[in-house]
């Protein structure tokens, strides 16, 4: 046994305020969830460039302290503290087990369609004949388990033979999950951008794992290009905003496919888009739609 754990339901101005504590405090962890994970009120939260996501309207804490601390007692003094009243909770005891087992162990390949998989390195590829891209999960977004990326990905299989030899730009890259897929499904060349360097960083190291060249920017650096395939799975408002831009970087005749779009924010942003583009809705999942089309001119 290496501790306690105790996990408490709290709204989400308290559990922010509240975890912030205890990390100073010198707790062993702090997690925060959705404290209606699970259910028909899940509430997916996701950041977007130059804001802050914040936390769930109401939040599951669960703390976890070392042997040798009265781990209730420390938590009611940290929520007197700190002014909140607490709910009743329960002092678990938490055995000695292989953290890393445990959690690499949540982490299965991830089957995107019949020639595409997502594969955590410490696992081997089910399909080896299969395009199978190396990738663990980690602080940038996009691993193949959201909805979002999975549509995006099966759209670049879908149009792989436009994607043959062409140039693919990936705006809003995270992980570099797609650039990485585009490459290994065909593509000439390939550029990554992304507003958080941190999500560049990885996205280079991905690729480097995944042995393809990519080229990967931030937003701070000159994009100069024109690529006949660009996708951007981000949010619908930056989408909106970015409009001009991904046109100016698509070829006439060129593909756009845009992810990270609820279902009932797609009719806007074909609306926004079609000054330069003819976008459609062309597949949904779990309440989120790709809009994909061809950018109209011939240059």
């Amino acid at each position: 046994m290496i501790g306690h754990s105790i996990t408490v339901e709290l709204p989400r101005e308290a559990a922010d305020r509240l975890s912030d504590h205890l990390f100073e405090a010198g707790v062993l962890s702090v997690s925060v969830e959705d404290a209606f994970e699970g259910t028909d009120a899940e509430q997916p939260i996701f950041g977007e460039p130059g804001s802050s996501a914040g936390l769930w309207d109401r939040c599951r804490v669960t703390v976890m302290y070392s042997n040798g601390t009265d781990a209730g007692e420390a938590l009611r003094i940290a929520a007197a503290d700190l002014t909140i009243d607490l709910p009743d909770f329960q002092v678990l005891e938490v055995q000695d087990v292989d953290w890393v087992k445990q959690n690499q162990d949540q982490f299965q390949p991830i089957q995107i369609s019949d020639h595409v998989w997502i594969v955590p390195s410490w696992h081997v590829a089910p399909d080896e004949s299969a395009v199978n891209i190396v990738l663990d999960p980690g602080a940038a977004f996009g691993t193949g388990s959201h909805p979002t990326t999975r549509l995006c990905l099966q759209w670049l299989e879908a149009h792989r033979e436009s994607l043959s030899g062409s140039e693919l730009l990936d705006y809003g890259c995270g992980s570099g999950i797609l650039a990485i897929a585009g490459m290994k499904l065909g593509a000439g060349r390939a550029w990554g951008v992304d507003i958080d360097v941190n999500a560049i960083e990885t996205a280079r190291f991905n690729a480097a794992r995944n042995e393809v060249p990519v080229t990967f920017l931030d937003t701070s650096t000159r994009l100069d290009l024109r690529a006949g395939i660009t996708v951007a799975n981000i949010l619908s408002n930056p989408l909106k905003v970015l409009a001009p831009l991904l046109a100016a970087h698509t070829t006439g005749g060129g593909r756009l496919a845009l992810a990270g779009i609820l279902d009932h924010q797609a009719h806007e942003i074909i609306r926004i888009y079609e000054e330069w583009f003819d976008l459609s809705v062309w597949k949904r999942e779990e309440g989120w739609s790709c809009v994909a089309g061809i950018r109209r001119g011939r240059t």
